[in-house]
């Protein structure tokens, strides 16, 4: 499979054309030397593209990277600094750079929420949250009640706690709406769907208020810790449907 082809196989269930609005250039952003003919032997999964991800790719024997946060946010950007030394690592090892930022997010079931609702077994899931018309998130309902520290142990990794936990709301949690990254804006959201916790990546001090006088709880489960789960789902997909050699490269920054 060469890279236009894997990105076109990627492309049929994200379907970046469905979220225009997202400025994050989606797809291919660095190809290789020749992206129509050469094979891809080995894939690497990261949540960040940045030097670090890069070099450990290429030193796998990767040939491309996939990644959620791609180097292109909507502006131009001179190759020069920082930058250029991010970008090099990638040009001077011939690997080649994939990212799927919103279609990764909203995307059922291999996206980071749809994902996160299945760690937790929300049942009844409903598109939840919008941004520009295109839904991202999800909500749902537990089977059974659950605490606020029940749900944590559900749903973050081992020796990994959450950023910030808000306990405004009921003891026993039955409804959840969720939004991984950095959504703590969309509390409002899930306070007018009257559900009892809101889980998002990061939450902002200019929040705190809206979500304590609305009684609602908050996890906020870390940027990074809610948005590996996305490209995970990626490669397992891959590894079972083409059989391609994958790793995860795990660089987490805590946040």
């Amino acid at each position: 499979m060469t890279l236009i082809e894997l990105d076109n196989y990627l492309n049929k269930f994200l379907k970046k054309e469905d979220f225009a609005g997202d400025v994050s250039l989606n797809g291919i952003q660095i190809q290789n030397a020749n992206p129509s003919e050469k094979q891809i032997k080995k894939i690497a999964f990261a949540v960040d593209a940045c030097k670090e991800t890069a070099q450990k790719a290429w030193q796998t024997g990767a040939d491309v990277l996939i990644v959620h946060h791609g180097l292109f946010w909507g502006r131009c950007q001179t190759l020069t600094g920082s930058f250029y030394n991010r970008v090099s690592e990638f040009l001077n090892h011939d690997l080649a750079l994939i990212a799927y930022h919103l279609p990764l997010d909203a995307n059922n079931p291999y996206g980071n929420n749809y994902g996160l609702a299945n760690k937790l077994n929300l049942q009844n899931l409903e598109p939840f949250g919008f941004w520009r018309g295109m839904s991202v998130g999800v909500k749902g309902e537990l089977e059974n009640p659950l605490t606020i520290d029940e749900v944590q142990k559900l749903l973050l990794r081992e020796k990994k706690s959450a950023s910030t936990v808000l306990r405004f709301g009921k003891e026993k949690i039955k409804t959840i709406g969720i939004i991984s990254g950095g959504a703590s804006e969309d509390v409002e959201a899930a306070i007018q769907e009257n559900l009892d916790l809101y889980i998002t990546g990061e939450f902002e001090h200019a929040h705190f208020h809206i979500a304590k006088e609305n009684c609602i709880n908050v996890i906020a489960a870390g940027h990074y810790e809610t948005e590996i789960i996305g490209v995970n789902l990626l490669m397992k997909k891959i590894q079972e449907e083409l059989k391609i050699d994958c790793e995860f490269i795990d660089v987490p920054t805590e946040l």
